[in-house]
């Protein structure tokens, strides 16, 4: 139980970590171009899984195939372009709203019925997403555009995430191999924009300080992340290690003097409401 719990808050502080160097990034690329680097990256590491590929399992394949489309090829592109405006604190609060859209979703596609505690904590999960969307700048502006590329995010990640649940729930495939697997998807989809990854200007020189932090926040998020999400997921109740998992805002609050962010009490809420609220969903 207690190398479950400390996997679930070690993936979570992955994901904060990785998403505030991806923030500070110095980069010209675009934010697709950018997802695209992170997913080839991320391939490197887990194309071995790929092999264990049952292309038997047709219908689990394809959806798997369309998960890493919406969830990876589209969520991520929209995630990145709204850490760029919003920050990591904000991003990630919003981001947390991803287990109520699930929820949801589930609800319509799947037939799943949430209960009455998942209704609150859906209600708890929605007034944190109202404090951090009516929450000013550090330049005393609302960024609008940023929170609904945000939002966009948070829609695509839950799609995405109930067509592999929907993929894994029927077949044997193993966790790491269906990661692998919507990796390559999603980077099959941007593919086409490779040429522009090498020929764009990465920006501010001198460029051989990009390549570390692009590497160190790969490897933080997509790999080990995924690595410590399943662990988690393996030797904790399911409901438990996705609470464990929500606890990123709180995480990144630490972290936002760093990015000039100041969270005021209104972050502070927002990051307690969406952990409370997560928690109230999956359990």
């Amino acid at each position: 139980m207690l190398s479950g719990a400390l996997a679930a808050l070690g993936g979570a502080l992955c994901w904060t970590l990785a998403s505030s160097l991806w923030r500070r990034l110095p980069t010209a690329l675009s934010a697709p171009q950018l997802n695209l680097l992170k997913n080839l990256l991320a391939l490197a590491t887990l194309s071995p899984w790929l092999l264990a590929l049952p292309v038997s399992e047709i219908k689990a394949v394809l959806l798997l195939g369309l998960s890493g489309m919406l969830g990876i090829a589209a969520g991520d592109s929209l995630y990145f372009a709204a850490l760029r405006r919003l920050g990591t604190r904000r991003t990630l609060t919003l981001d947390a709203g991803g287990p109520a859209v699930t929820a949801l979703l589930g609800l319509v596609a799947l037939s799943e019925v949430p209960s009455v505690r998942q209704w609150f904590g859906i209600a708890l999960i929605s007034a944190a997403l109202w404090l951090v969307a009516v929450q000013r700048s550090p330049e005393g502006r609302q960024d609008r555009w940023g929170v609904a590329l945000a939002l966009a995010a948070l829609l695509c990640g839950s799609g995405g995430a109930l067509l592999a649940r929907a993929a894994l729930r029927d077949s044997g495939i193993e966790p790491l191999t269906a990661a692998a697997w919507r990796l390559l998807a999603a980077s099959l989809v941007l593919l086409p924009l490779l040429p522009g990854l090498w020929r764009r200007s990465w920006g501010p020189r001198p460029a051989q300080v990009r390549w570390p932090l692009a590497t160190a926040a790969t490897l933080l998020g997509t790999t080990a992340g995924i690595a410590l999400q399943q662990t988690a997921l393996q030797r904790l109740p399911g409901a438990l290690a996705v609470a464990l998992l929500a606890t990123a805002p709180v995480m990144a609050l630490p972290l936002s003097a760093l990015e000039g962010d100041r969270p005021g009490w209104q972050g502070m809420a927002a990051a307690v409401l969406a952990l409370l609220g997560v928690s109230w969903v999956v359990f």
